[in-house]
């Protein structure tokens, strides 16, 4: 019951709606190496029960792919049906899929008309159709392209999950399901999908017995051509020893019934991981009459991705504090819980390299720690790949404390530190207020602030004439904070204990100190100390104290 057949087109923000600007020969191309990658990733998916990428990436690729084909004027592919397999074992009733709904007002949609309706949890494992003649089990076979299948009947035997005899109606019997990985105590929202599905397909597909085996379940969600009634499917089927089908499987009437199960089992425990729900109606046509992507009764709402595919519209490169570089992806924006993401921070330009990431690529984004956005892989290169040159000049500690050529970014991110809480605190003042000041006001190194007047303060575009008046004031009680404070200011590289424990409150003692009157303060190891005497002793530093003594700085 996995990838699905009848992609109906999830609803994307109105930025990812928007056609590409390409030219058509680019569109050609991009379109039919991602219609090629879909082919591809479905061959892998049918034929071996896993592919390279998850149901989310495959289902937002797909997504995108139609969105270009629309765009474009290409027809789009409509149903992804399964490729066909040239030998195997035929289902002796096929196995159908299941639509795909993009929210609750599909599915309200759907239900319009339908009777007899339940839920399920869309169990997140490997399909079969498991065979029963004369009370025992005579064949299990892998859905395959939903008319013929491989045998895994061996490999069932050795499932204590799937029952090897069973009596009465299910004697002689034709059941379909999900074989999965048996978990204690999963909770989708917290765990996710755990790769659950792969381990499953690599142990029904590894030669010889795989020791996974034994750690298998099996979910039934159909019986073609069993009990009209559903109650009594899941109840013989429980009594032969599939009983989750009937602990799992609700009535239901309302979309508002099966959006409550549906959130239930995302936060509940479960034996199993899920990635949605299935409505299904009890009253289905006669086996004979199914056929692959033609099951009309049955329904999946999947669970929002804990990733999302987002289009990189920039690469660009901004240059921190202490010199460091970070790469940064502009992308087009996407949602990820409650938060509008289009910013991300991809890491070192090394870290970039290695992704390879160019304008136009598409990339799986999710949150990290305390909500931060971040890249987790490349799910798509573009055709084109357009990639800008990391910045040339060589930064560090030492560097952009005077505002020269080259050093906007470093200069401006020292400014920015400066106004943090964690030195002086100035309210209001964050990055773009420096830049604005710096382009009404050049600034020439930085502490040129403390030399404004009021005059040029109020004569800075953007500034009111009382937001200049309070700017002024915070500047002039800079002036009195702790020597601590300007000795943060500078970025100088000792540790948080270190300057705690540091006594000194005059700018020549620390300049007298040497590499081991450094090791004595804590946190301070060898290499921080001699990268605090090549600081104290830089010409650049040098100069801006003594631009400090002049302006009667405390300590200078």
């Amino acid at each position: 019951m996995k990838r699905i057949l009848l992609l109906f087109i999830a609803t994307v923000t109105g930025a990812q709606a928007t056609c590409p600007a390409w030219a058509p020969a680019r569109a050609e191309r991009e379109i039919t190496q991602l219609t090629a990658q879909i082919a591809r990733w479905n061959d892998d998916y049918w034929r071996q029960g896993a592919s390279e990428v998850n149901d989310g990436v495959y289902d937002q690729l797909s997504t995108r792919l139609a969105q270009w084909q629309r765009c474009f004027g290409y027809a789009e592919g409509g149903e992804s049906a399964p490729p066909r397999l040239l030998s195997g074992v035929m289902h002796p009733v096929a196995h159908t899929g299941v639509q795909k709904l993009a929210d609750a007002r599909a599915v309200s949609q759907w239900m319009a008309g339908k009777r007899h309706l339940w839920v399920q949890p869309k169990v997140d494992g490997v399909a079969v159709t498991l065979v029963y003649h004369q009370g025992r089990l005579q064949q299990a076979i892998s859905r395959g392209d939903g008319l013929k299948g491989e045998d895994w009947t061996e490999k069932a035997r050795h499932i204590p999950a799937i029952p090897k005899t069973v009596t009465g109606r299910l004697a002689e019997s034709v059941l379909q399901g999900e074989i999965f990985l048996q978990r204690s105590d999963h909770i989708q929202k917290q765990m996710g999908g755990m790769n659950a599905r792969v381990k499953v397909a690599g142990a029904l597909m590894q030669q010889g017995e795989s020791k996974t085996l034994a750690h298998l379940g099996a979910f039934i969600w159909a019986w073609p051509d069993g009990p009209q009634s559903m109650e009594e499917r899941l109840t013989l089927l429980s009594q032969a020893g599939f009983s989750l089908a009937q602990r799992y499987s609700k009535p239901v009437m309302q979309v508002d019934d099966i959006a409550r199960w549906r959130d239930r089992w995302f936060t509940s425990p479960l034996p199993f991981v899920t990635d949605g729900v299935v409505i299904r109606s009890a009253d289905e046509p006669e086996g004979k009459h199914w056929l692959p992507t033609q099951g009309s009764w049955v329904a999946a709402w999947k669970y929002v991705p804990a990733a999302q595919v987002a289009e990189v519209k920039t690469v660009s490169f901004t240059v921190g504090r202490t010199g460091k570089i970070a790469v940064v992806a502009q992308l087009m924006p996407v949602k990820l819980d409650d938060k509008q993401v289009q910013r991300v921070n991809i890491g070192s330009v090394a870290r970039w390299q290695t992704l390879d990431i160019a304008e136009g690529d598409q990339v799986l984004v999710s949150l990290a720690g305390q909500g931060i956005p971040r890249i987790d892989s490349v799910v798509w290169r573009s055709t084109q790949r357009i990639k800008p040159t990391p910045p040339a000049q060589k930064y560090n500690a030492l560097t952009c404390f005077y505002a020269t050529t080259g050093c906007e970014g470093q200069f401006m991110a020292r400014l920015e530190w400066l106004s943090s809480k964690a030195v002086f605190d100035i309210d209001g003042l964050g990055r773009a207020g420096w830049q604005t000041l710096h382009q009404a006001q050049p600034l020439e190194h930085l502490f040129s602030w403390l030399a404004l007047t009021p005059e040029q303060l109020r004569g800075t575009p953007g500034f009111t004439p009382s937001r200049a008046t309070q700017l002024w004031h915070q500047f002039n009680l800079v002036r009195q904070q702790p020597f601590k404070r300007w000795v943060m200011a500078f970025g100088l590289p000792l540790s948080r204990a270190a300057l705690d424990a540091l006594a000194d409150n005059r700018w020549e003692t620390l300049v007298s100190r040497s590499a081991q009157d450094w090791q004595r303060l804590p946190g301070m190891g060898n290499l921080r100390a001699q990268r605090m005497v090549e600081a104290v002793h830089h010409p650049d530093i040098s100069r801006l104290a003594q631009w400090l003594a002049s302006q009667k700085i405390p300590g200078f």
